[in-house]
Protein backbone atom coordinates (compact mmCIF):
# COMPACT_ATOMS: atom_id res chain seq x y z
CA UNK A 1 0.00 0.00 0.00
CA UNK A 2 1.60 2.73 -1.36
CA UNK A 3 -0.74 5.56 -1.67
CA UNK A 4 -4.29 6.71 0.10
CA UNK A 5 -7.49 7.16 -0.94
CA UNK A 6 -8.40 11.48 -0.56
CA UNK A 7 -11.49 13.40 -0.29
CA UNK A 8 -10.53 14.92 -3.54
CA UNK A 9 -9.70 11.94 -5.43
CA UNK A 10 -12.60 10.17 -4.09
CA UNK A 11 -15.12 12.71 -5.49
CA UNK A 12 -12.65 12.83 -9.07
CA UNK A 13 -13.55 9.40 -8.99
CA UNK A 14 -17.65 9.96 -8.86
CA UNK A 15 -17.74 13.37 -10.34
CA UNK A 16 -14.89 13.21 -13.08
CA UNK A 17 -13.57 16.69 -11.82
CA UNK A 18 -12.73 18.46 -8.72
CA UNK A 19 -15.35 18.98 -6.15
CA UNK A 20 -14.69 21.86 -3.54
CA UNK A 21 -15.89 21.33 0.02
CA UNK A 22 -17.59 24.66 1.33
CA UNK A 23 -17.39 25.01 5.15
CA UNK A 24 -21.00 26.50 6.63
CA UNK A 25 -21.79 27.66 10.02
CA UNK A 26 -25.49 27.20 10.81
CA UNK A 27 -25.31 28.81 14.11
CA UNK A 28 -27.06 25.72 15.27
CA UNK A 29 -25.51 25.32 18.19
CA UNK A 30 -24.50 22.37 20.58
CA UNK A 31 -26.07 20.09 23.37
CA UNK A 32 -22.97 19.34 25.19
CA UNK A 33 -23.00 23.45 25.78
CA UNK A 34 -26.29 24.64 25.27
CA UNK A 35 -27.58 22.11 27.97
CA UNK A 36 -25.40 23.33 30.88
CA UNK A 37 -22.74 20.70 30.78
CA UNK A 38 -20.28 22.39 30.06
CA UNK A 39 -19.18 21.32 26.01
CA UNK A 40 -15.79 19.40 25.59
CA UNK A 41 -12.70 20.53 27.43
CA UNK A 42 -11.08 21.54 23.90
CA UNK A 43 -13.57 23.52 22.51
CA UNK A 44 -14.82 27.31 22.53
CA UNK A 45 -17.45 29.29 21.08
CA UNK A 46 -17.01 28.45 17.46
CA UNK A 47 -17.15 25.04 17.88
CA UNK A 48 -14.43 24.45 15.38
CA UNK A 49 -16.26 26.45 12.31
CA UNK A 50 -15.39 29.63 10.76
CA UNK A 51 -17.23 32.04 12.83
CA UNK A 52 -19.73 33.27 10.64
CA UNK A 53 -23.14 32.69 12.36
CA UNK A 54 -21.98 35.08 15.21
CA UNK A 55 -21.14 37.45 12.55
CA UNK A 56 -25.18 36.98 11.38
CA UNK A 57 -23.49 36.35 7.76
CA UNK A 58 -26.37 33.79 6.64
CA UNK A 59 -26.19 30.70 5.48
CA UNK A 60 -26.94 30.99 1.71
CA UNK A 61 -24.56 33.89 1.75
CA UNK A 62 -21.64 31.84 3.15
CA UNK A 63 -22.50 29.33 0.07
CA UNK A 64 -22.61 31.79 -2.37
CA UNK A 65 -19.55 33.96 -1.29
CA UNK A 66 -17.33 30.15 -0.94
CA UNK A 67 -18.23 28.79 -3.78
CA UNK A 68 -16.73 32.33 -5.81
CA UNK A 69 -13.85 32.10 -4.09
CA UNK A 70 -13.18 28.72 -4.87
CA UNK A 71 -14.19 29.16 -8.44
CA UNK A 72 -11.42 32.03 -8.20
CA UNK A 73 -8.91 30.12 -6.52
CA UNK A 74 -9.42 26.70 -7.64
CA UNK A 75 -11.30 26.76 -11.04
CA UNK A 76 -14.04 24.62 -9.33
CA UNK A 77 -17.47 23.79 -10.67
CA UNK A 78 -18.76 21.88 -8.54
CA UNK A 79 -19.19 22.10 -4.87
CA UNK A 80 -20.09 19.79 -1.75
CA UNK A 81 -21.83 21.97 1.02
CA UNK A 82 -20.29 21.38 4.48
CA UNK A 83 -22.36 21.68 7.67
CA UNK A 84 -19.28 21.97 9.88
CA UNK A 85 -19.59 24.13 12.98
CA UNK A 86 -21.19 22.69 16.19
CA UNK A 87 -24.32 19.72 15.78
CA UNK A 88 -25.88 19.63 12.63
CA UNK A 89 -28.51 17.78 12.79
CA UNK A 90 -29.61 19.67 16.74
CA UNK A 91 -32.23 21.51 16.23
CA UNK A 92 -36.15 20.74 15.80
CA UNK A 93 -37.35 19.01 12.20
CA UNK A 94 -38.85 22.06 10.92
CA UNK A 95 -35.71 24.35 11.83
CA UNK A 96 -33.14 21.70 10.07
CA UNK A 97 -35.25 21.42 7.06
CA UNK A 98 -35.24 24.62 6.68
CA UNK A 99 -31.37 25.30 6.79
CA UNK A 100 -30.96 22.38 4.69
CA UNK A 101 -33.90 23.32 1.85
CA UNK A 102 -31.63 26.56 1.58
CA UNK A 103 -28.86 24.66 -1.02
CA UNK A 104 -31.10 22.62 -2.84
CA UNK A 105 -31.91 24.60 -5.62
CA UNK A 106 -28.25 25.26 -5.96
CA UNK A 107 -27.54 22.76 -9.31
CA UNK A 108 -23.59 22.96 -8.73
CA UNK A 109 -24.23 21.54 -4.99
CA UNK A 110 -23.54 17.77 -6.03
CA UNK A 111 -22.99 16.85 -2.27
CA UNK A 112 -23.21 17.57 1.15
CA UNK A 113 -21.50 16.71 4.51
CA UNK A 114 -23.41 17.22 7.80
CA UNK A 115 -21.62 16.98 11.02
CA UNK A 116 -22.77 16.20 13.50
CA UNK A 117 -22.27 14.37 17.78
CA UNK A 118 -23.56 10.36 17.35
CA UNK A 119 -25.98 11.44 20.08
CA UNK A 120 -27.94 14.11 17.78
CA UNK A 121 -29.40 11.45 14.87
CA UNK A 122 -32.09 9.45 14.74
CA UNK A 123 -34.40 7.77 12.16
CA UNK A 124 -36.65 11.42 12.07
CA UNK A 125 -33.72 13.37 11.24
CA UNK A 126 -32.29 10.92 8.47
CA UNK A 127 -35.34 10.52 7.11
CA UNK A 128 -35.52 14.14 6.68
CA UNK A 129 -32.03 14.72 5.33
CA UNK A 130 -33.08 11.79 2.79
CA UNK A 131 -35.98 14.05 1.56
CA UNK A 132 -33.95 17.42 1.45
CA UNK A 133 -30.78 16.06 -0.35
CA UNK A 134 -32.28 13.03 -2.73
CA UNK A 135 -30.13 13.58 -5.74
CA UNK A 136 -26.96 14.66 -3.70
CA UNK A 137 -23.89 12.37 -2.21
CA UNK A 138 -24.15 12.84 1.38
CA UNK A 139 -21.74 11.98 4.01
CA UNK A 140 -22.69 12.31 7.62
CA UNK A 141 -20.01 13.48 9.56
CA UNK A 142 -19.73 11.91 13.18
CA UNK A 143 -17.10 13.06 16.13
CA UNK A 144 -15.67 10.05 17.78
CA UNK A 145 -12.72 11.21 18.71
CA UNK A 146 -11.78 8.13 20.92
CA UNK A 147 -13.20 5.01 21.56
CA UNK A 148 -12.43 4.83 25.33
CA UNK A 149 -15.77 6.02 27.36
CA UNK A 150 -12.96 6.83 30.04
CA UNK A 151 -11.74 9.05 27.82
CA UNK A 152 -14.64 10.76 26.84
CA UNK A 153 -15.72 11.02 29.92
CA UNK A 154 -12.81 13.29 30.91
CA UNK A 155 -12.90 15.57 28.12
CA UNK A 156 -16.73 16.06 28.88
CA UNK A 157 -17.18 14.92 25.45
CA UNK A 158 -20.97 14.04 26.63
CA UNK A 159 -21.57 10.65 24.68
CA UNK A 160 -20.45 7.06 24.49
CA UNK A 161 -18.70 4.95 22.28
CA UNK A 162 -22.21 3.24 22.12
CA UNK A 163 -23.74 6.43 21.04
CA UNK A 164 -21.38 5.99 17.91
CA UNK A 165 -21.97 2.74 17.21
CA UNK A 166 -25.79 3.33 17.47
CA UNK A 167 -25.69 6.08 15.28
CA UNK A 168 -23.59 3.73 12.75
CA UNK A 169 -25.72 1.28 12.84
CA UNK A 170 -29.27 3.31 11.77
CA UNK A 171 -27.13 5.28 9.22
CA UNK A 172 -26.05 2.41 7.65
CA UNK A 173 -30.27 2.37 6.92
CA UNK A 174 -29.57 5.10 4.20
CA UNK A 175 -27.80 5.88 1.62
CA UNK A 176 -25.67 7.59 2.83
CA UNK A 177 -21.75 7.77 3.74
CA UNK A 178 -20.20 8.13 6.73
CA UNK A 179 -17.32 9.68 8.22
CA UNK A 180 -15.48 9.07 11.47
CA UNK A 181 -13.92 12.13 13.27
CA UNK A 182 -10.76 11.18 15.87
CA UNK A 183 -8.37 12.97 17.71
CA UNK A 184 -5.13 11.48 19.08
CA UNK A 185 -3.41 12.67 22.02
CA UNK A 186 -6.33 13.48 24.16
CA UNK A 187 -5.60 13.45 27.99
CA UNK A 188 -4.82 9.97 29.58
CA UNK A 189 -4.30 8.00 26.21
CA UNK A 190 -1.00 6.02 25.06
CA UNK A 191 -0.56 3.95 21.38
CA UNK A 192 -3.00 1.35 22.81
CA UNK A 193 -6.27 3.61 23.35
CA UNK A 194 -5.66 5.68 20.30
CA UNK A 195 -5.01 1.85 18.15
CA UNK A 196 -7.98 0.67 20.23
CA UNK A 197 -10.06 3.41 18.60
CA UNK A 198 -8.59 2.90 14.78
CA UNK A 199 -9.53 -0.73 15.51
CA UNK A 200 -13.32 0.34 16.22
CA UNK A 201 -13.37 2.73 12.82
CA UNK A 202 -11.94 -0.52 10.94
CA UNK A 203 -14.76 -2.81 12.66
CA UNK A 204 -17.26 -0.64 11.66
CA UNK A 205 -16.23 -0.28 8.27
CA UNK A 206 -16.69 3.46 8.05
CA UNK A 207 -16.15 4.81 4.59
CA UNK A 208 -13.63 8.10 6.02
CA UNK A 209 -11.79 9.17 8.63
CA UNK A 210 -10.77 12.80 9.65
CA UNK A 211 -7.82 12.82 12.13
CA UNK A 212 -7.18 15.38 14.50
CA UNK A 213 -4.34 16.23 16.67
CA UNK A 214 -5.16 17.66 20.36
CA UNK A 215 -3.82 21.32 20.40
CA UNK A 216 -4.78 23.90 22.59
CA UNK A 217 -7.11 26.81 22.24
CA UNK A 218 -6.75 29.84 24.36
CA UNK A 219 -9.39 30.67 27.18
CA UNK A 220 -11.14 26.82 27.25
CA UNK A 221 -10.72 24.32 29.98
CA UNK A 222 -7.89 22.55 28.29
CA UNK A 223 -5.85 25.69 28.34
CA UNK A 224 -6.36 26.01 32.22
CA UNK A 225 -5.05 22.22 32.28
CA UNK A 226 -2.58 23.13 30.61
CA UNK A 227 -1.59 26.17 32.20
CA UNK A 228 -1.57 24.45 35.37
CA UNK A 229 1.04 21.80 34.23
CA UNK A 230 -2.24 19.08 33.75
CA UNK A 231 -1.93 18.16 30.16
CA UNK A 232 1.13 17.80 27.97
CA UNK A 233 0.27 18.19 24.39
CA UNK A 234 1.52 14.98 21.77
CA UNK A 235 4.59 15.70 20.27
CA UNK A 236 4.54 16.49 16.47
CA UNK A 237 6.88 13.14 15.65
CA UNK A 238 4.51 10.93 17.59
CA UNK A 239 1.34 12.45 15.79
CA UNK A 240 2.61 11.72 12.73
CA UNK A 241 3.68 8.29 12.98
CA UNK A 242 0.43 7.34 14.61
CA UNK A 243 -1.67 8.68 11.93
CA UNK A 244 0.63 7.14 9.11
CA UNK A 245 0.37 3.47 11.65
CA UNK A 246 -3.78 4.37 11.27
CA UNK A 247 -4.05 5.14 7.76
CA UNK A 248 -2.32 1.78 6.63
CA UNK A 249 -4.17 -0.11 8.78
CA UNK A 250 -7.69 0.70 7.58
CA UNK A 251 -9.07 -0.66 4.54
CA UNK A 252 -7.31 0.61 1.62
CA UNK A 253 -11.08 2.02 -0.08
CA UNK A 254 -11.35 4.66 3.10
CA UNK A 255 -11.42 7.79 2.37
CA UNK A 256 -8.56 10.32 4.28
CA UNK A 257 -10.59 13.31 4.46
CA UNK A 258 -8.20 15.12 6.86
CA UNK A 259 -5.05 14.69 8.38
CA UNK A 260 -4.42 17.47 11.30
CA UNK A 261 -6.40 19.75 12.54
CA UNK A 262 -6.27 23.48 11.56
CA UNK A 263 -6.57 25.94 14.42
CA UNK A 264 -8.15 29.63 13.70
CA UNK A 265 -5.27 32.15 13.65
CA UNK A 266 -4.61 33.95 17.47
CA UNK A 267 -6.41 31.29 19.10
CA UNK A 268 -3.46 28.39 19.50
CA UNK A 269 -2.07 28.17 22.91
CA UNK A 270 -0.13 24.80 22.15
CA UNK A 271 1.67 22.79 20.54
CA UNK A 272 2.95 25.32 18.40
CA UNK A 273 3.52 22.61 15.53
CA UNK A 274 -0.04 22.29 15.12
CA UNK A 275 0.39 25.72 13.57
CA UNK A 276 2.48 24.46 10.82
CA UNK A 277 -0.19 21.93 8.95
CA UNK A 278 2.39 21.70 5.93
CA UNK A 279 4.87 20.71 7.59
CA UNK A 280 3.05 17.83 10.29
CA UNK A 281 0.98 16.76 6.56
CA UNK A 282 4.56 16.06 4.82
CA UNK A 283 5.64 14.09 7.81
CA UNK A 284 2.79 12.25 7.75
CA UNK A 285 3.47 11.16 4.48
CA UNK A 286 6.98 10.07 4.85
CA UNK A 287 5.99 7.86 7.43
CA UNK A 288 3.27 6.31 5.44
CA UNK A 289 5.72 5.85 2.58
CA UNK A 290 8.19 4.25 4.81
CA UNK A 291 5.51 1.28 5.62
CA UNK A 292 5.79 -0.40 8.60
CA UNK A 293 6.12 1.58 11.74
CA UNK A 294 7.44 -0.40 14.75
CA UNK A 295 5.90 0.95 18.12
CA UNK A 296 8.88 1.19 19.84
CA UNK A 297 9.45 3.92 17.72
CA UNK A 298 6.46 6.12 18.98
Amino acid sequence: MDHFLTLNEFFRKHFGQRVQKIPLDAGLGCPNRILGKGGCIYCNEKGSGTGASLKKIPLKKQLLDGMEWARRRYKARLFAAYFQAFSNTFAPLDMLEELYLQITDIPEIVAVAIGTRPDCVDGQVLDLIARCFPDKMVWMEYGLQSASDRTLQAINRGHTVDDFVRAVEITREYPFLICAHVIFGLPGEEVREMKDTIGLVRSLGIDGIKFHELYVIKGTPLWRMYKQGLYTPMDQDRYAKMVAWAIRTLPKDTVVQRLTGDPAPGELEAPDWAGRKQETICLIKKYFEQGDLAERDW
